[in-house]
């Protein structure tokens, strides 16, 4: 702030550093997106390529013609990137579709609903085999409010939303073998069940005025695959939250998380604090949620997926 220079992120080093003599061979370089667009605060780490870890994810981008589009954008980069970092920050693979098909990518796009000239009819925020697609509009803060008090949401975020498709990629990629799936489905339920028709009851309001108990949100309520990606989009939370307090110094952050039991009591007492400076200045509850036992034992599983090497050996005393 004092001496005006500019800084990125690279995302192999995990660290903020200042913008190195680009004439000088192997320094970092901004992401092609800051030079075109002032969008993106990442170095690129690929030799020979155009674009940031994250911006090399993007399949499809708003309009920038459009009114609003580039704003929009920004706020979905930004949602992004904090997605991409605490990825890389729990050593999860992150691998696009340019290399591997099975890759991940990302889509922004909108319908006809806020945009007649475009295609789609309607557009809905979803994955599929990698590919996740955000309805653009889910950045307008606005349009998002109005949706989370007709949906009976808690929370809703445009991060929660990348968050949350994340974990419906990482399904995939993290519960292979019979041991897993099965100790899974002790857990969420069967996933095998029609998600079609789930979905179908869910949104006809069945379930929308009944207790969530076992589960983590609403929604988590409509399929197995749902409760799974809400639980993996709040285990995400925790850690970006606990960091970023570690980071400012307080007793209640952290940079390490195998342990759960000692992350969990250091979310308990964050998310306190939390909900009392928002209450002091007038606002709703910053973590509107009450874990029940069996949400807790949700969460241990997603955890124990990430630390395999903190789950207790064979025969060995609990601590």
């Amino acid at each position: 702030m004092k001496c005006g220079s500019e800084v990125g992120f690279d995302p192999q080093k995990l660290s903020m550093y200042p913008l190195p003599d680009t004439s000088v061979p192997g320094n970092k370089y901004f992401c092609k997106n800051r030079h075109d667009y002032g969008i993106c605060n990442w170095f690129v780490t690929e030799p020979g390529a155009a674009f940031c870890l994250s911006c090399s994810l993007n399949q499809t981008i708003p309009n920038l013609l459009q009114k609003n589009r580039r704003r929009w954008w920004k706020s979905l980069e930004h949602a992004k990137r904090r997605l991409i970092y605490t990825l890389i920050r729990l050593g999860l693979p992150i691998e696009g579709k340019d290399s591997n098909p099975e890759g991940l990518a990302f889509r922004f796009i909108e319908d006809q609903r806020t945009n007649p000239r475009v295609f789609e009819e309607h557009v809905m925020t979803g994955h599929f085999e990698g590919l996740i697609t955000i309805n653009i509009t889910e950045a307008d803060d606005v349009t998002r409010e109005i949706s989370r008090a007709n949906a009976g949401e808690m929370y809703r975020t445009l991060l929660g939303h990348f968050r949350h498709e994340s974990g419906h990629y990482y399904f995939e990629k993290m519960l292979h073998g019979q041991a897993k799936i099965s100790d899974f489905r002790r857990l969420f339920g069967d996933e095998r069940a029609n998600y079609g028709q789930a979905i179908k009851t869910y949104y006809s309001k069945k379930y929308r005025a009944t207790r969530i108990g076992h589960y983590i949100s609403h929604y988590a309520q409509s399929h197995p695959y749902e409760d799974w990606a809400e639980v993996w989009a709040h285990y995400l939370h925790m850690i970006d939250t606990l960091e970023t307090a570690g980071d400012y110094d307080l007793h209640c952050g952290g940079e390490t998380f195998d342990k759960f039991d000692e992350t969990l009591a250091k979310w308990s007492e964050l998310t306190m604090v939390l909900n009392s400076l928002n209450r002091s200045m007038g606002l709703e509850d910053a973590y509107p949620f009450v874990l029940s036992e069996t949400t807790l034992k949700k969460l241990r599983f997603v955890h124990d997926l990430i630390y395999p090497n903190s789950l207790p050996k064979p025969g060995a005393a609990s601590a």
